[in-house]
Formats: structure tokens, sequence, C-alpha cells
């Protein structure tokens, strides 16, 4: 398992950071059951930066909490097997491993969050990166029915790790 965590936040990174996105990363694949050990990297970034990213990418001039950029094209979300079938597009040749793609999470956001939803940032932090992983797994929200799995997913994941409001 390879999880890359760059920190580009204003602050100093915290050494609890780590250890939360790690734990709730491993911890998405485990309960989506991904069978193969995977490649994720993470940024730690702030408003600034990831409000030039979601310019970028998303035509949208605004800070927001978290951006994921999935590598897969998953027929349903979690369908590991369909990725298989196209190794040499989604498998570093290196490793082996299943390259699942790239987050990007505003700390900002995360501390902003934090305190207006009355949770710890630790909590933040566990539940935008299980947010995000569910989108590098194929997951979205744009439906009705997509949001309310994705919530139910998300949740599960957060109280296996035990991040509860």
């Amino acid at each position: 398992m390879t999880i890359n965590i760059e920190y580009e936040a204003e602050k100093c990174p915290c050494p609890a950071w780590e250890t939360i996105v790690r734990d709730v990363i491993l911890a998405a694949l485990d309960y989506e059951g991904c069978p193969y050990e995977a490649e994720v990297s993470v940024v730690l970034t702030g408003d600034e930066e990831i409000r030039r990213i979601n310019r970028e990418f998303r035509d949208t001039d605004r800070a927001t909490d978290v951006l994921s950029f999935p590598m897969g094209d998953y027929g349903t979300p979690s369908d590991f097997e369909r990725l298989e079938e196209q190794a040499e597009d989604y498998f570093n040749p290196e490793t082996g491993e299943l390259l699942l793609g790239d987050i990007i999470i505003s700390m900002d956001k995360v501390e902003e969050q934090a305190a207006k939803y009355g949770h710890s940032a630790e909590r933040e932090l566990a539940f935008l990166t299980a947010h995000s992983m569910l989108h590098l797994c194929g997951y979205d929200h744009m439906e009705e029915e997509e949001r309310l799995e994705m919530e139910k997913r998300q949740a599960a994941i957060l109280e296996r790790k035990g991040y509860t409001r």
C-alpha cells in the first residue's frame, strides 16, 4: 500500500493528520472490499491553493473542502474487477498497485467546518478523507439515491474508526 501525503498548508502539520488520513484510507478500502494493494496521493493544503485547483479543473472560482481525482473508470462503484481488465491503465507497472487517484483537502476548511458542525478537526479530516475515498472508488452524489448511499458508507467507515460527532 502506497499512501503519499504532501503538506502544503501554511500551518505546521499535526502528527495526527497523517495517521488519520492513512487509517481512513485503509478502512475505506477494506469496507469497499478492494482486493488489491493500492496507491493514493493526498495533498493537505489551504483555501488559496484548493481554490486555484478548483478553478483550473472544475471552472469553479471558490475554495472548497475537498477535491477528488479518481483514476478508475468504474461501471458500478467499487467494481475493481473491471479495472483489472484494463490493468495497463489502472495499475502501477513497477509495484502492481491499483492507482486509485488523488485527494486534495483544504485544512482551512477542515478547521472552519469542524467549528461550524460542532465536532473536532480530526473528525472533519476523517470525514473528508472517507468522502473522497468513496469518490476514488467510483461513488458520486449527484442524485438523491447516490447521495444517501455515499452518506451511509461514509458513516460506516467513520464508525469503524471511531470518528463520530
